[in-house]
């Protein structure tokens, strides 16, 4: 996700905190938080697939990202 982004996520976090909202920040807010949500997801899932756990004997065990929602 790029920085401006991220940037823009916190600054809406600010005012809203302060100020508040318009209709139509909070809806860019919600999109931004739930695009955030997904970088992070997707990040979080490559590192996963390329990771493995390696046993006392030797053995290495690919890490399974579950991919699956709670």
């Amino acid at each position: 996700m790029e920085q401006k982004k991220i940037d823009r996520i916190n600054e809406l976090a600010r005012k809203s905190k302060t100020v508040g909202l318009t209709e139509e920040e909070k809806a860019e807010q919600t999109e931004l938080r739930n695009e955030y949500r997904r970088a992070v997801t997707g990040n979080l899932t490559a590192t996963l697939e390329n990771t493995y756990i390696m046993t006392p004997d030797g053995k290495k065990t690919k890490v399974r990202s579950g991919g699956g929602k709670r």
